[in-house]
């Protein structure tokens, strides 16, 4: 029998959830990390700072590192319809590449925030590109297994590679324009195909 009391409540609670987080992602892009107080979000969201406290108990550290990672959660959920479709593991990556890149080149937010409070963001930023790229690493495992790989090769090893290398070449293009296809098509080609070859 289903808890119809269970099932409301939960659902309020995640709405609850939501609109805090949008709160605090909006009075981070307005005033940014450092200067973004609980009572900001208390207001931004009209829901009380004792409320929100419930919700987020370490306070205003936890709640920034739960923005960070709700937007990384929005991130992955995103790159799943981009990749539905894909019909080889070299347009996997691709097209991985291609949304990534141009998915941190549009988010200003970030660019402002590393710009001006490198210290707040830096190592909560790192922490969260730690856990996408474990994430990342997990979802590509089907992929491999799908359109196959070199027999010999760790299918878990491979994608923890190709993720690595994916993350690595996406934080720090250098001088390598990442929304080129043909420089891409390179790329995945030499770089990260080649790597798991063997």
């Amino acid at each position: 029998m289903t808890n119809n009391y269970s099932t409301s409540s939960t659902h309020r609670t995640d709405q609850i959830t939501q609109r805090i987080l949008e709160a605090a992602f909006n009075c981070v892009v307005r005033w940014g990390v450092a200067k973004t107080t609980m009572e900001d979000v208390a207001r931004e969201c009209n829901i009380s700072r004792a409320t929100i406290y419930r919700y987020f108990p370490g306070g205003r550290e936890e709640l920034v590192q739960s923005v960070i990672a709700w937007q990384a959660g929005q991130f992955l959920a995103d790159l799943y319809e981009v990749l539905h479709g894909a019909q080889s593991l070299q347009e996997i990556l691709e097209r991985l590449i291609f949304f990534s890149s141009d998915y941190l080149r549009n988010l200003e937010v970030l660019d402002r925030l590393l710009a001006t409070e490198p210290d707040a963001v830096i190592p909560k930023l790192t922490t969260e590109i730690n856990l996408m790229a474990s994430t990342v690493s997990g979802f590509l495992v089907p992929y491999l297994r799908e359109f196959g790989i070199n027999t010999q090769v760790n299918i878990h090893e491979a994608a923890d590679y190709l993720a690595r290398m994916l993350f690595s070449f996406i934080s720090s293009p250098g001088d390598l324009d990442l929304q080129d296809r043909a420089k891409v098509s390179d790329l995945v080609r030499v770089e990260l195909l080649s790597g798991i070859a063997h």
